[in-house]
């Protein structure tokens, strides 16, 4: 997924102002309710990109809604309303994320399969590749994709192990047309 310029600045900032006044783990959960409700919400995230409402009532409505989170994730909200950017809300808590588990050293591993595995399938596939630091917190995202037909995709920060049925008939693919 690529996060935009404006969402890894604004999570940037974010993270300086939490480190310097010790509100990072707080934010940081913070930060994952407000991603969580963004990505289950059409409702708000319609409203928030509706250009007609006036910003006033977007920070009022947003106020409500996020009260129960920290002065400084209400001002961040707040103030990316404030800049036109509320359609970033989403990617910044993201970025923030993402941040904050790259500094605690949080690997991010995506599984891609053809169809929904066990838990001990997942560990094999896992414990099968040293891309993986076992010693190490991960991060795993498994997801269900039957166009690959068999097999599995590991992806494990910028490195990816494709071992898809559907990528190895492709090279047979290939190997046929060259000869």
């Amino acid at each position: 997924m690529l996060t935009s310029k404006v969402a890894k600045r604004y999570a940037q900032g974010l993270l300086d102002f939490t480190n310097e006044s010790g509100q990072t783990a707080t934010v940081f959960s913070e930060m994952k309710d407000v991603a969580k409700l963004m990505s289950e919400s059409t409702d708000l995230n319609k409203f928030f990109l509706t250009p007609y409402i006036d910003t006033k009532k977007k920070v009022e409505v947003a106020g409500m809604i996020f009260k129960g989170l920290s002065v400084s994730s209400q001002n961040l909200i707040t103030l990316v309303i404030r800049h036109g950017r509320e359609n970033q809300i989403k990617n910044i808590a993201q970025e923030f994320i993402k941040k904050v588990e790259d500094i605690n050293g949080v690997q991010r591993i995506t599984l891609t399969t053809a169809t929904q595995l066990s838990r001990e399938n997942i560990d094999q596939i896992l414990k099968s590749t040293n891309l993986v630091k076992h010693d190490s917190k991960f991060d795993l995202q498994v997801n269900v994709n039957p166009e690959i037909l068999g097999g599995y995709i590991l992806r494990v920060g910028d490195q990816q192990v494709d071992a898809s049925v559907k990528s190895k008939l492709n090279n047979i693919k290939k190997d046929f047309n060259l000869n």
